[in-house]
Formats: structure tokens, C-alpha cells, sequence
């Protein structure tokens, strides 16, 4: 499979990319395609073009755009396209095949506090985030845990974070400055369609040490946490309840969409 970049030059019509970018997005979005089946992607749009909306850049094209992103996307095999709004107002589609899937994952505390200029925009923030990730790696983890001056726990560098106490699903308090996650908004709604208990909370990295996390986003779906690194981590990971983990997987998977 290979990876292509697809220029936008008005409805039903493409011409594509040859070589890197001539300069990074300013807003993208990215979703998961297996197989001719796209979960989520209206809310993935409507993501979309509130970040364009939120730093000023023209909206009047973007559902035609997204339109035909959808019609282009391959209808075998695993791929996770991105789309892009310039800054020169070009729109783009990026399709890519997607990495290997992972079903857990290890944190890493960043030392310092977040230090994104528009957390609740995917795109002007992606080299630093890509930093984080890559320190993550060099300490053992696969990604880094986000907290604020006040320690507060946010997400992670490429995942939202959700844990368990008990039999309630705890979530970043609302007014914490984090990207509004497409695959959390679908969790929540599962749990609530349950009968779950929804607490939102404050807490440091520490405070995690007795919960069951999850990290959660549209490549990977949910990933339970079962490694910590970095000063202030929980010492050990909480280990999953495989038949809660199980369930709940199930549900993002139905919520997946059939294209043509």
C-alpha cells in the first residue's frame, strides 16, 4: 500500500502531491478506514472545520471537500487518511496506510507543563506533540502524559485519557484545555446508554495509581495503560477488566460506518 497526497482543486477534482509539503497544516483531522468502513467521520468533520472556523481559515468549500474525501478513500485494506486546510487555503488529502495496531500502551509524565498554543485545534501544535512523543519513546513509553502548571493531569500527546474507579468512568474536568476527542464522545455515550456513571475529576499522575486508564483515540481505539515511566507516575499500572475492556471495544467497532 502506498501512502498518496491529493490537492483539492474544486468539487470532484484532484491532482496530486508530488514531494513533502511546502509548509505544515494548519488544521487536520484523521480517521480510521478498514476495509471501505469509516468510523466516525462525520464527527471527524465537524471537528474539522471547527478548527478551520476557530483560527480563521475559509469554511464555504470544506463539505464539498470532505464529500469527496470520502469518495476517494480506498475501499480495501487498513488506512488512516488525514485531511488538511493550509495556510495558503489549499485543502488536502492524505492517505496513508495505517500503522500496526496496538491494543495497550505505556505513558511517560512530560517534566514540563503542556505547552500547546491551541489545545482544542488538531494541527498547530503537531511538532511539539511529535517532540513528546519521540522522549516518550527514548524513556521506554509510547507516548506522553500532558499535565498543567498545576499538575493537573489533561491527556496525552496523541490520546485522550479516560480511567476507572470502581464501576465509574472518570473524565478530564471541562474546563481543562484538551482537544475535543471524537472516540471519547463515543465512549461517554456508550456509557451512559449503560447506565455508567460519568465523574469528571482533577488529579495529578499520582492520583491515577489505583485506576484502570485508558488511553483512547480513532488509530487505536482503547488502549489500557499497563506501563509507567517519568517522575511523579503511578508505580504500577492497574490491570484491565478484560470483560468491561471487551464490551466496550465492541461498541466502537459497531459504530463504524459502511461507505457506498
Amino acid at each position: 500500500m502506498t501512502a498518496r497526497r491529493l490537492h483539492w482543486a474544486g468539487p470532484g477534482r484532484w491532482s496530486e502531491e508530488v514531494g513533502p509539503a511546502p509548509e505544515a497544516a494548519l488544521v487536520v483531522d484523521s480517521f480510521l478506514a478498514v476495509g471501505g468502513r469509516v468510523r466516525d467521520l462525520d464527527r471527524h468533520g465537524t471537528r474539522f472545520r471547527a478548527g478551520c472556523a476557530a483560527l480563521g481559515l475559509p469554511t464555504a468549500d470544506l463539505g464539498a471537500f470532505l464529500t469527496d474525501a470520502e469518495a476517494a478513500l480506498p475501499r480495501a485494506g487498513r488506512w488512516f487518511p488525514r485531511v488538511e486546510a493550509h495556510p495558503d487555503t489549499r485543502l488536502v488529502l492524505w492517505i496513508r496506510p495505517a500503522p500496526p495496531e496496538q491494543r495497550e500502551t505505556r505513558l511517560w509524565v512530560a517534566p514540563e507543563p503542556d505547552a500547546r498554543r491551541r489545545p482544542e485545534v488538531k494541527g498547530p501544535d503537531l511538532a511539539l506533540l511529535a517532540g513528546l512523543r519521540g522522549r516518550a519513546v527514548s524513556h521506554g513509553a509510547d507516548d506522553a502524559l500532558l499535565t498543567g502548571p498545576d499538575g493537573v493531569v489533561r491527556e496525552a500527546a496523541h490520546s485522550a485519557l479516560l480511567w476507572w474507579r470502581g464501576d465509574r468512568l472518570c473524565v478530564p474536568a471541562s474546563d481543562l484545555p484538551v482537544l475535543p476527542s471524537v472516540t471519547a464522545a463515543r465512549l461517554r455515550g456508550a456509557a451512559r446508554a449503560a447506565g455508567v456513571p460519568i465523574t469528571p475529576e482533577r488529579c495529578a499522575p499520582a492520583g491515577l495509581a489505583e485506576a484502570e486508564v485508558w488511553t483512547v483515540n480513532a488509530l487505536h481505539g482503547i488502549r489500557p495503560v499497563v506501563g509507567w515511566r517519568g517522575a511523579g507516575a503511578p508505580v504500577r499500572a492497574a490491570v484491565p477488566d478484560a470483560a468491561r475492556l471487551d464490551h466496550f471495544r465492541s461498541q466502537l467497532a459497531a459504530d463504524a460506518s459502511t461507505r457506498r
